[in-house]
């Protein structure tokens, strides 16, 4: 799209850019309520207050906690597909994944939400229903598999696993209990980045004499 083009298009309301910015902070409490308490425990009481609009002011932007938590997931998500999409054009396969995971584990150092829930929580079952994260993480996954992909072709990862394997150790790195394992034991981010990287790429990288079976 081009400046003039850009220019041209009539700007939001002052009314609507509020009401944006406010189920913006809605979802950015959602997701630490989310982070920090678990979905079971949160309250949409706790995320009216910490936003300070009233609860009935919340259920304007959404119906109820499952829409509430789901939206801030699949914010989460949207970040994610930020990041795939920013990655240099220069990169191989493997750097890619490799960039992709210490994302992650930023992510989860940073104490963020992790992207994906535990299978069995009522959050989970509610985005197995939600079209507009189902449709993310399927182009997600299609970015990731192909890197995958390229990098098997390419001798760079194990030929003997399943695409869709590497795909989820890479992504379960959003909810890994070994961060804050380590960070307890008063480790540095530094080292618990380089130690968690190296023990899940370690059995992922084609390593010299492996026997593929």
């Amino acid at each position: 799209m081009d400046l003039m083009s850009t220019l041209s298009q009539p700007r939001p309301s002052f009314k609507a850019q509020m009401h944006r910015a406010r189920e913006d902070a809605i979802v950015e409490a959602a997701s630490r309520l989310l982070r920090e308490k678990g979905f079971e425990t949160m309250t949409v009481d706790e995320v009216a207050a910490a936003v300070g609009i009233a609860k009935a002011s919340l259920y304007k932007h959404f119906a109820g906690k499952d829409d509430l938590c789901t939206a801030a997931v699949v914010h989460g998500v949207a970040r994610l597909q930020r990041f795939l999409g920013e990655l240099p054009a220069d990169l191989d396969p493997l750097q890619r994944l490799h960039a992709l995971l210490y994302w992650l584990l930023e992510l989860q150092l940073g104490e963020e939400m992790a992207l994906l829930s535990e299978r069995t929580s009522a959050l989970a079952q509610a985005l197995r229903t939600c079209d507009v994260y189902q449709s993310a993480m399927l182009e997600v996954s299609r970015h990731i598999l192909g890197w995958v992909a390229q990098a098997q072709t390419a001798g760079q990862l194990r030929r003997d696993l399943p695409p869709d394997v590497i795909l989820c150790a890479l992504l379960a790195r959003s909810a890994d209990p070994m961060l804050a394992m380590l960070r307890e034991r008063g480790y540095g981010n530094a080292e618990i980045l380089a130690w968690v990287i190296d023990t899940c790429l370690s059995g992922l990288v084609q390593q010299p004499g492996h026997i593929e079976t």
